[in-house]
């Protein structure tokens, strides 16, 4: 067992018997559950929408070579840079290079899961550079030093009352400020953030390549400002966030918007094609975007896997997860929690550590009837099963375990031996590593076979 699994197990445990952490997180996403049908009611066929921009994917992960190069030759043209980074390692080498070159002190950052995955914040206080998240779920969680809890609302399981006490101690404000003066107080400390900062750091919703940009939504405004303030704009992006043309964020906008938040529209979408034009007022001088690898090719050449590439981050999977409900977003461990992550993450960052992730689900299927393209999450969690054992990550115990199992149930005299008090006794205490984590298994006093002999008086 990895290390990795033991943390997650015991974190799990902790977390399910939490009562007080349950109720958070039900009352946010009962929030959640009421407002997504009523966006759902811009689609006049929503199962079509969904369908459509599962296509519009498969064609930009299929094509992803030739259209990541259209998108560099369109960027480039507006004076746009294109950075390539094959790991997390290079992409922070890169921003420490341009931070250096521009003498960064501050650096403001919107909302960026690539950010986390990498750990930048951490890599720029290394270097004495100060980092700022400017999105407030993200600034409430950096003041209390922990990673997001969810891809789309990474304080969730945070109440106000605890955002309030948090703020009272890093900041010195009243604990009994309500959400709205809480608000304010941010909005002021960042404000003059923006105009300190020498470099802005985003990521991207979605990179676009027949015109060369980046799309980026949001609801603050933070996005808009930290890319637009400093002189120097860095967007780091997984590749996999390719779509083709333009005209398709008509599609793809109202699909993460709604079953991100429940929203119609998010309140600031933004196209950025590059750096401040001779013609325009305002704007960075300069303009980076990093497509980041990061273990998404190791994906991509995977035609099982290929399909959690389609991902658009909208969050729905974890909110209609039952795990991820009880244990949430911390357990994991990793930075994209949920069904999503337990699918993506052992193929990135290595099956041998974190396999473990895809048993974390009960294989209900209902992360797939969520999902707004239509990812087949449930069977992508088999098909990680599945090569975790073709790879060898299966202990002896284990092996042997399933082979009594299949030699059993292959046997019609061996299901019939005993009553069900034996076959309590002999699987409960045989399949230790089960029942350690789960209720014992209870067989009825007859098979289905002995029963019908019974009734058919065979």
């Amino acid at each position: 067992m990895s290390e990795a699994s033991q943390t997650f197990l015991a974190k799990a445990t902790v977390k399910a018997a939490d009562l007080e952490h349950r109720r958070k997180i039900n009352f946010n996403m009962g929030r959640y559950n009421a407002a997504v049908p009523k966006g759902k009611e811009q689609f006049a066929n929503l199962h079509l929408a969904r369908e459509r921009a599962k296509n519009i994917k498969w064609r930009a992960i299929e094509t992803l070579d030739k259209q990541l190069e259209e998108f560099e030759l369109n960027f480039s043209k507006r004076g746009g840079k294109v950075i390539w980074a094959e790991n997390s390692q290079q992409a922070i080498d890169e921003i420490l290079k341009i931070c250096k070159e521009k003498n960064c002190k501050t650096l403001v950052k919107s909302k960026s899961m690539v950010t986390e995955e990498i750990h930048l914040n951490k890599a720029l206080e290394a270097n004495g550079i100060e980092s700022i998240e400017t999105d407030l779920g993200e600034y409430i969680q950096q003041l209390d030093d922990e990673p997001p809890y969810h891809i789309v609302t990474p304080a969730m399981h945070k109440s106000k009352e605890d955002v309030a006490k948090l703020f009272a101690e890093k900041l010195g404000t009243s604990p009994t400020l309500s959400p709205e003066e809480l608000t304010q107080v941010a909005r002021e400390i960042l404000r003059k953030k923006y105009v300190q900062a020498e470099v802005g750091v985003t990521g991207a919703n979605f990179i676009i390549s027949d015109i060369g940009a980046i799309a980026v939504t949001e609801n603050e405004g933070n996005g808009r400002l930290s890319s637009s303030f400093p002189k120097t704009h860095i967007a780091i992006v997984g590749i996999e966030k390719m779509i083709p043309s333009i005209t398709d964020l008509a599609l793809f906008w109202p699909l993460l918007s709604t079953f991100g938040t429940g929203q119609t529209v998010t309140v600031y979408n933004s196209i950025i094609s590059g750096p401040r034009q001779p013609n325009e007022a305002d704007g960075p001088d300069e303009m980076y975007v990093i497509l980041l690898d990061n273990g998404r090719t190791n994906i991509l050449k995977n035609p099982k896997q290929r399909e959690s590439l389609y991902c658009i981050r909208c969050g729905a999977c974890l909110n209609a997860c039952p795990v991820y409900k009880n244990i949430g977003g911390h357990t994991y461990g990793v930075t994209y929690s949920g069904p999503i992550g337990s699918v993506l993450t052992p193929n990135m960052q290595g099956m041998a550590e974190y396999k473990h992730l895809s048993y974390a689900s009960s294989l209900c299927g209902n992360c797939t009837e969520v999902c707004s393209v239509k990812i087949n999450l449930h069977e992508l969690l088999l098909y990680n099963r599945s090569e975790s054992v073709d790879e060898g990550y299966t202990t002896f115990t284990e092996k042997a375990a399933w082979k009594m199992w299949k030699i059993a149930s292959l046997s019609r005299k061996m299901m019939n031996l005993g009553n069900g008090k034996l076959k309590n006794k002999v699987v409960n205490s045989l399949f230790k590593d089960w029942t350690k984590h789960r209720s014992d298994l209870h067989f009825s006093q007859k098979t289905f076979n002995e029963l019908w002999k019974e009734k058919n008086k065979i």
